[in-house]
């Protein structure tokens, strides 16, 4: 039988993805991609938000969880 679940991590433990940003997973921008474009997204940990810039469009990022919705989104200037 095997076990689908991650094994415990010690508080000593912190990997790129838990010091990127508080909540962000960075390891989901492999998975993510612009619901406009569907191109690559990039992270901006100050702003807290998923950038593409072949849509010229920002997703926030809220709680640790993106909003990948073009009516959420901010514009690029």
């Amino acid at each position: 039988m095997s076990d689908w679940t991650d094994p415990p991590h010690s508080p000593e433990d912190t990997s790129e993805s838990e010091a990127s940003g508080p909540g962000f997973d960075r390891r989901m921008l492999e998975a993510l991609l612009c619901p406009q474009t569907h191109g690559r997204l990039e992270y901006d940990a100050e702003r807290q938000e998923l950038v593409s810039k072949s849509a010229g469009l920002a997703f926030p990022i809220r709680n640790g969880i993106p909003v990948m919705l073009i009516d959420e989104a901010r514009r690029l200037d």
